[in-house]
């Protein structure tokens, strides 16, 4: 039997997140080709908006938004085009590692870090300022972006160097930021550019929840192509320890929490954590917001609330209610961005903002959910169909086989959620 997925994004909506991914990284090459691509420098003033032009937890978007550009660009329309956009993600995702995961100064690696290894001191979040209550340091959470970032540009291009440089960056995260004290496991929101010293002891309230995700993910993908098998499995296991105390999976009534939970929990929305998680947050999001409708402009943050609508689009974009919510916040801010956004914080509204309007580079996986579909003896065989960007992708399962063909998994990347129920 078949099944078809939900419309693709509309050109106008490809206009729209071309130009908020624009504004941070444009000029883009025109016309666009990989050899065009290659040339390209990811801007560093402003850039993302942070130290030399490059801030983490942007340019982890910026990369996604490279990606999905990319697979939006359907093979049979423009291959040099869509190839264009990886190329595009590789050079930002390389000028990254070159800038923060070096010393300010830019005159050596990070503290654990060598040139095979040049993640294993981890990255620094790229603020502005050096030191200070809002300086430069680590946070969990942009590691764990990044490292799902370059899971999926992995994927995407399937060059397994970008998942061995996701591990690295894992297992520097893990020792920076779990912290054991005999028998007691805990963990801490931001350590500095050392990767050792703590600068704020308290946890982020998604920090396990998002370690266990991203993790399981990143090894997944490891053992797929065929970088090593139980790649992360023990870090895994310490984090999913780690969610599952009191308080950990409770929906957030801030609005990139709300949104990042219902993004981390999609992945894995059959597992009774996952769906609780989901659907506690989904009953949140009219609420929350409506609740921030009615404040004035200048008192809102809009890459936070655009956090909320890239998560109800991961969870489900077909709830008419959370929708239309998410409409009204997309068009508020596209009328009122430049005049109420501070010009610091312009990057990673921008990029999120396309990411909101068609996260498509962050959700799942199709080749996790083939592996996911269970199949019965009495259905040797089915077909079912997902339609993306105008390309039909149909695939067999043979129950006996399991999957039985292998096929270039970077034309597939990921699908928009279906009126099938994956597991």
């Amino acid at each position: 039997m078949s099944t078809t997925a939900t419309q693709p994004p509309s050109p106008q909506t490809i206009t729209r997140f071309l130009a908020s991914q624009s504004s941070v990284y444009g000029p883009l090459p025109s016309p666009l080709t990989p050899q065009s691509a290659r040339s390209w420098t990811p801007p560093s003033s402003p850039g993302a908006g942070g130290h030399r032009g490059r801030y983490l937890w942007t340019d982890a978007f910026g990369v996604l938004n490279f990606v999905t550009l990319s697979r939006e660009t359907a093979p049979g329309d423009d291959q040099g085009k869509s190839e264009g956009y990886l190329v595009l993600a590789r050079r930002l995702a390389e000028t990254v590692h070159d800038v923060l995961g070096r010393t300010r100064d830019g005159k050596g690696r990070l503290p654990g870090a060598t040139e095979e290894e040049p993640l294993a001191g981890g990255l620094r979040i790229g603020k502005v300022d050096a030191g200070g209550q809002d300086g430069d340091g680590m946070y969990h959470h942009y590691a764990t972006l990044w490292m799902f970032a370059l899971r999926q540009l992995g994927l995407a291009t399937g060059e397994g160097r970008w998942i061995e440089l996701a591990v690295q960056l894992g297992r520097a995260s893990s020792r920076s930021f779990v912290k054991r004290e005999g028998a007691r496991v805990r963990m801490v929101w931001k350590v500095g550019v050392d990767g050792r010293t703590v600068l704020v002891p308290s946890e982020g309230h998604l920090d396990a929840a998002t370690g266990f995700v991203v993790y399981r993910l990143v090894g997944e993908a490891a053992g797929r192509m065929g970088i090593g098998e139980g790649v992360l499995r023990g870090e895994t296991e310490e984090y999913r320890v780690l969610m599952m105390r009191e308080g950990k999976l409770e929906a957030s009534r801030d609005t990139l929490d709300l949104g990042m939970a219902l993004w981390m929990a999609h992945f894995f929305r059959g597992e009774e954590w996952a769906k609780r998680l989901g659907e506690e947050s989904m009953r949140r999001v009219p609420g929350v917001l409506g609740m921030v409708m009615k404040k004035a402009p200048e008192r809102r943050l809009a890459f936070r609330e655009f956090g909320t609508c890239l998560g109800v689009r991961c969870w489900d974009g077909r709830d008419e209610e959370a929708e239309s919510a998410v409409e009204e916040v997309l068009t508020f801010w596209e009328r009122h961005m430049e005049s109420s956004t501070d010009e610091d914080l312009r990057p990673i509204s921008m990029v999120m903002h396309a990411a909101a309007l068609n996260p498509g580079g962050q959700l799942t996986y199709i080749v996790g959910l083939l592996q996911a579909q269970k199949l019965t003896t009495e259905q040797p065989s089915e077909t079912v169909t997902w339609t993306r960007s105008r390309l039909a992708v149909e695939i067999t399962y043979q129950a006996e086989l399991g999957i039985a063909f292998q096929t270039d998994w970077s034309a597939l990347t990921c699908i928009v959620p279906t009126s099938r129920s994956f597991p």
